[in-house]
């Protein structure tokens, strides 16, 4: 099993910054994905950005140019850098990782609330 354990989340003025963090534990044997997703009520959760094995990464529309992922110092942990907030941003992030052992296992984060006031 895979644990992750986010921090980072809260509330901040429109314009502002936010640093999310995560980090992996347990039984992990090749990372082939790190990433983070979002979500509002009544809505699907959507990719936000993701960082891929070989270092290259991956935004959605909506967040590219404003934020960055990369990976952190500490090994397995993957810090997405969100500058230029926008109200719609609201949502409880998630981080995910993906990886390949005999087979392809996902796993989830609890969640941290991103909050932006207009």
């Amino acid at each position: 099993q895979v644990q992750l354990v986010e921090s980072g989340g809260g509330l901040v003025q429109a314009g502002g910054s936010l640093r999310l963090s995560c980090a992996a534990s347990g039984t992990i044997f090749s990372i082939n994905r790190m990433g983070w997703y979002r979500q509002t009520p009544g809505n699907q959760r959507e990719l936000v950005a993701a960082i891929i094995s070989d270092g290259s990464t991956r935004y959605a529309d909506s967040v590219e140019g404003r934020f960055t992922i990369s990976r952190g110092n500490a090994k397995n942990t993957v810090i997405l850098q969100m500058n230029s907030l926008k109200p719609e941003d609201t949502a409880v992030y998630y981080c995910s990782l993906d990886q390949y052992s005999s087979m392809w296992s996902n796993y989830w984060g609890q969640g941290t609330q991103v909050t932006v006031s207009s």
